[in-house]
């Protein structure tokens, strides 16, 4: 089949890409390398949205921030994904940091954000009674936010999907090539091969590898790790709002985020690596990250983690944005997308848009386009009497699988019809495993219920794809004590 457009990579950016574009009559396929979207870097991201103050002017982030800011709010009611705006405070702790806050609060006053202020130490305590006493100044800005960066992710490729794009996945793109016509061919290791008249290059740290395989590497990406700590939701409410520390010129630093589940998440490093595979944790950056967060909230301990993982931030060589049209015609790059990406990824996808409507792409809005999902059920959230209107109507709500987050059958099958293929496809879609005891009640339920709804053995179903099987048949070990168990890496 040939397609109008074809996005590789399934991340944020490339799923937002994939919904702006199914509001127009054309054939778009989104080509995926892992088992499901959103198991790349999307999957460890902070879940930050970020105030649209921080990014330079000079940059492509900087308007794009902003303007990726403002639409997250209606992507949240269209699609329901986890998604609260608690606001940001950028914390001074040395005078001469208070310039730098000044210069933020102008940046986004030329760029238009709202809200605004300055505030001094007795202020920020007053506000927040468990930051430090070493805190002299913030800058408060209200329009910050924070979301589920994985569901959102889900959620923005199943609104795609049910739009008319398809969604491809277990594709690793080998090859790129375009005949006289201008129609790009696509090989994949898998042996499929797709065709397409424009090609989308939204494949995050293999963006670089993409682009030299259309024949416009002229950039490269390095991997910058960040190590992440999930701490357990006794601490809920030790502070409400996004504490940042002063930045510097390489990074916005280690943070104290409020969840919009209500747990706590500290982090991230920032190290630079040359493997793009590296996602270990380390002793080192668990004593950098808690060293650096109980300066700003001392009541925070190491003794509250129930989860550690690591995501894997794009920089390209130029350490910005790559977004637009190359050498070769009808490639488009969207690649480097680092922090602010999640924020600026809706913005991101309308850009995209409107480079391929330059490129001569016709775009007719859908007559049928319906822009909004059925809202992912959530029974902890319910109210008594709903719970006990919704126990009554389907007895699969009444069987809890995940007792840490009360998670029912009901809504673990929800996520496998809309989607879910692996243990982490119900993690990230209905939040089992995310919860103390990290998965040691409901794992072993989950599988049975994946199982049983895809109609597959237990020992066929894997947590994230590929060879990461869960349960085997001891006849297919030759010696079972050498089978390793497999690691949980587990986001917010």
């Amino acid at each position: 089949m040939r397609y109008d457009v074809a996005i590789i990579g399934g991340g944020v950016v490339g799923c937002a890409i994939a919904r702006a574009l199914s509001r127009y009559e054309l054939e778009v396929i989104l080509i995926e390398r892992e088992r499901e979207v959103g198991f790349g870097t999307s999957k460890a991201n902070s879940g930050i949205i970020h105030a649209g103050a921080h990014a330079k002017p000079t940059e492509l982030k900087g308007p794009l921030e902003w303007a990726g800011n403002q639409a997250w709010g209606p992507l949240h009611e269209e699609l329901g994904f986890g998604f609260k705006r608690v606001g940001e405070l950028i914390v001074a702790v040395e005078e001469e940091q208070l310039d730098t806050l000044e210069k933020l609060r102008q940046q986004g006053v030329d760029r238009g954000v709202p809200g605004l202020e300055l505030w001094d130490g007795e202020q920020v305590r007053a506000e927040e009674p468990n930051v430090s006493e070493d805190i002299i100044a913030a800058l408060w800005a209200p329009t910050a936010g924070v979301v589920n960066p994985y569901e959102a992710t889900l959620l923005l490729a199943e609104s795609a999907a049910r739009n008319g794009v398809t969604i491809t996945t277990d594709r690793t793109v080998t090859a790129l090539s375009s005949d006289d016509e201008g129609t790009w061919r696509i090989d994949t290791e898998e042996g499929v091969a797709y065709h397409s008249r424009f090609v989308i290059n939204a494949a995050g740290l293999h963006s670089d590898e993409v682009a030299a395989l259309a024949g416009v590497g002229d950039f490269t990406i390095k991997p910058r790790k960040g190590e992440e700590y999930l701490l357990d939701k006794r601490l809920s409410g030790i502070v409400s709002r996004i504490i940042f520390p002063c930045p510097t010129p390489t990074t916005k630093g280690i943070l104290v985020i409020p969840t919009v589940d209500g747990t706590i998440m500290v982090g991230p490093t920032a190290e630079d690596l040359d493997d793009k595979t590296d996602t270990s944790t380390s002793e080192a950056g668990a004593e950098q990250i808690f060293r650096s967060v109980q300066r700003l909230v001392p009541g925070i301990s190491r003794k509250d983690v129930i989860a550690e993982f690591a995501g894997l931030r794009s920089i390209s060589s130029t350490n910005d944005f790559i977004i637009g049209p190359t050498a070769a015609r009808g490639f488009i790059n969207a690649a480097g997308i680092q922090s602010p990406g999640l924020t600026a990824s809706p913005a991101i996808a309308e850009q995209i848009v409107g480079f391929l409507d330059d490129e001569g792409l016709k775009l007719r809005e859908r007559d049928d386009y319906e822009p909004t999902l059925p809202h992912p059920a959530r029974f902890a959230q319910q109210p008594l009497d709903e719970q006990i209107r919704l126990a009554a109507a389907d007895p699969r709500f009444a069987h809890l699988v995940c007792r840490c987050e009360h998670v029912t059958e009901a809504e673990v099958v929800e996520a496998i019809h809309r989607g879910a293929h692996t243990l982490d496809g119900v993690k990230f879609r209905a939040r089992c495993g995310m919860g103390r005891c990290q998965g040691g009640f409901c794992t072993w339920r989950v599988i049975e219920l994946l199982a049983r709804e895809l109609d597959l053995d237990v020992t066929e179903v894997t947590k994230c794809g590929g060879d990461s099987w869960i349960a085997l048949e001891r006849e297919d070990v030759a010696d079972p004590t050498e089978v390793a168990p497999v690691r949980e890496e587990v986001p917010t």
